[in-house]
Formats: C-alpha cells, structure tokens, sequence
C-alpha cells in the first residue's frame, strides 16, 4: 500500500513541495545533496537516496521548466533517485531567504 502511495506521490505531483535534504558541505564550500525524504499520502516520511546530480545553480533569474523562479542565490540541482526500482528525475530547490528546500518532478 504504501508503494502505490509513494508512486502517485512521485508522479502525480507538479507544484513545488517542500522536503527534507540531507547534505553534504565540504570544506570548499560546495553542498552535496545526499538524500531527500518526502511525506507521502499517508503522512509516513519515506527517504530517497540520490544517485546522481547535476549543479545548474547561478545561471541568473530565470523560471524553470517546471514553472519556479530562480535568482543566482537559489540553488538548484538536477537528481535521480530510484523509486520502485525505476529512476525519476527529480529537481531541487534550495533558497536561502527562506531556508526551504523544494523539488520538482
């Protein structure tokens, strides 16, 4: 059950949601995002390890495909994660003036 809840969570939704990130800072200053968690339909928190990413932060204001406006202070990275044994791409969103991370699908 909690499966098919955690696969319409992942494909349904459009709209930025806020999640949990765990990342790395190294020591040059450069944040690594590791792991994202996301409550799904049924309020359990399930955690995605990410597999790859890409940084496509400070490339100016612009909105993104996925419709969120970006400045050079947001961070944004580009992810995969595997859900259900199938990789999903996933986009993140950190802004510093509110100290929330969201992601896009």
């Amino acid at each position: 059950m909690a499966g098919s809840c955690v696969r319409r969570m992942i494909t349904d939704s459009k709209a930025p949601q806020k999640v949990d990130v765990i990342c790395q800072h190294s020591a040059d200053g450069t944040i690594i995002p590791l792991r994202v968690r996301l409550v799904d339909e049924d309020g359990q928190k399930q955690v995605f390890n990410i597999k790859e990413y890409m940084d496509i932060s400070h490339k100016g204001s612009y909105t993104t495909h996925d419709g969120v406006f970006v400045t050079d202070r947001n961070l944004v990275f580009e992810c995969k994660i595997v859900v259900l044994d199938t990789v999903r791409k996933i986009t993140l969103y950190y802004a510093p003036s509110t100290a929330f991370w969201t992601m896009t699908i």
